[in-house]
């Protein structure tokens, strides 16, 4: 998007440089991600930001060959910024000094207290006093750079917040990107008016660009998109479509693992709303055959994993001709895919992506989402005119219900598994609680309970309710039901759902890498 004013961060290792970007983002502020042993000289050069970040990281500057920053980004005239272990570097580098803990480390909620000097970086920081920010580091800067002067200190950082206004470099020992920092955003939206962006990163604007950047690439070849029904895959399909028409058909695989009524919905949207050449391919019995037996998660996720790809690749063919891949890859899968440390890249999810088929096949990949989070995906839909249950829609693991279905996997608990997590959600659609839930499902345990139903005797599964809020995708915790809620559900689930007789509810807080049950 070399039309836009574009800021650089580089990445010195921190656990949350993401959501430095997500910030910058949400004020409509184009930015890239870069690891700093991937950014020379030449680069800087190509890339021309019109202003630069430091993420935090976790080692010490002392430390023989640690990170350190180009030398020729203090010289490109632009404002920087420092972040915890960024200002350290900043310091060191500039010729202050930084030294080890000696009991001054500071991990968690701190206060910032403002000096007398004022700094245009900090307008809107401090009107009702100190600032409660973020702090994770244990070294600190024991000697600012030359022509620096504090602006914030805290209680173990004396020099919390640095600057030298004239160069227009800023430092901070704390990390105002994270919900712990209040002001944090405000701090961001400073630094990026000091820098003069103009705010013109628009999903009206990427919905232009990339279209134009579709067409360009494609030129009149054909495109393949496999479409899973997620936000992801369907926000990529009607971009595409809307690039090239009829030169795209997406691939369908139904693979008998999906919510209740999930493959009419995609097939009827897709196919009748949009108009869109579609192939619909019911393997289902195929799956599940496969499956038969296997109780081992890895297994399961392997089994689907391969089938997927041999299915797909099978009805591509039935396109004939096609040049291009179509993927919903986004920027958090790009960024996870490179290295930090320069050594092997990380896989990008692979129910995310055809792992494996662009090579097999011969063909060139299509990502126009890339560049882009999450949130921005759906803003994007919302841009396309995708419908609202669509564009809204709780996260879902490629392999589907199999995650949800610890030990082995039957068309019985399949069929009941479906029906009680409609049950459910409808539950937390009619009391109005979607919106406010990051994902919600049900899981089918692999064990059975003796209960009494009237006056009969029971010997049916168990299921447990999962529902997790998340701030930014990257932590998450357990949302909060009320007791006549649950109560509800469950007697729904069991009174509706035939083979179902104990409800659980998990009440355990997890990182999204661990959301799902397996």
């Amino acid at each position: 998007m070399t039309q836009h004013d574009r800021l650089l961060i580089i990445d010195f290792g921190s656990q949350v440089t993401q959501l430095i970007a997500r910030r910058l983002r949400e004020l409509n502020v184009y930015c890239e991600i870069h690891p700093y042993n991937r950014v020379d000289e030449a680069f800087l050069q190509a890339f021309a930001p019109k202003a630069v970040i430091f993420s935090g990281g976790p080692a010490s500057v002392y430390w023989d060959g640690a990170p350190m920053p180009p030398k020729g980004v203090f010289d490109l005239g632009v404002p920087i910024l420092g972040i915890c272990y960024g200002q350290q570097v900043m310091m060191h580098v500039l010729g202050g000094h930084v030294e080890g803990g000696h009991g001054t480390a500071e991990f968690g909620k701190a206060f910032v207290t403002p000096t007398a000097d004022r700094l245009p970086l900090l307008d809107g920081w401090f009107d009702a006093g100190d600032e409660q920010v973020w702090m994770s580091h244990g070294d600190h800067v024991s000697k600012i750079a030359p022509g620096f002067r504090v602006y914030g200190t805290s209680p173990n950082a004396p020099f919390a917040i640095t600057a030298d206004p004239d160069r227009r470099f800023y430092a901070v020992q704390f990390h105002p990107e994270v919900h712990h920092t209040p002001r944090g955003a405000k701090l961001y939206e400073n630094f990026v008016h000091l820098a003069g962006f103009k705010g013109d990163w628009t999903m009206g604007a990427y919905r232009e660009e990339a279209i134009r950047k579709i067409r360009e690439q494609v030129g009149d070849a054909k495109v393949i998109c496999g479409l899973s029904g997620g936000v992801d895959s369907s926000v990529a399909a009607v971009l595409i479509h809307e690039a090239i028409g009829d030169q795209l058909t997406c691939v369908f695989v139904d693979h008998g693992l999906l919510r209740l009524g999930e493959a009419e919905q995609v097939v009827s949207m897709f196919r009748d709303h949009y108009n869109m050449p579609l192939i619909h391919a019911d393997e289902s019995d195929l799956f599940l055959g496969a499956l038969e037996g296997i109780s081992d998660p890895e297994v399961k996720r392997k089994t689907i994993g391969k089938l997927f790809i041999d299915v797909f690749q099978k009805h591509a063919h039935e396109v004939g001709g096609a040049q291009f891949l179509a993927q919903g890859t986004l920027y958090p899968d790009v960024i996870e895919s490179v290295s930090f440390s320069g050594g092997p890249s990380v896989t990008i999810k692979s129910h995310h992506n055809v792992g494996g088929l662009p090579e097999k096949m011969g063909l060139k990949l299509v990502e126009p989402l890339r560049e882009l989070f999450k949130d921005e995906v759906r803003a994007l839909g919302r841009e396309l005119g995708l419908p609202q249950s669509f564009i809204g829609r709780h996260p879902f693991p490629g392999p589907g219900l199999a995650i949800r279905c610890p030990g082995e996997i039957t068309r019985e608990k399949l069929e009941i598994l479906r029906r009680a997590d409609a049950v459910y959600i409808d539950q937390i659609r009619k009391h109005g609680l979607y919106d406010d839930i990051w994902q919600a499902f049900a899981a089918i345990l692999p064990m059975r309970t003796v209960g009494v139903m009237g006056d009969g005797r029971t010997y049916d599964y168990a299921l447990a309710l999962r529902a997790v809020t998340s701030v930014d995708g990257m932590t998450a915790d357990y949302y909060p039901f009320t007791h006549d809620f649950l109560g509800e559900t469950a007697t729904r689930i069991i009174n509706e759902v035939k083979g179902v007789n104990r409800v659980f509810y998990d009440c355990t807080s997890k990182p999204p890498g661990t959301i799902e049950l397996e």
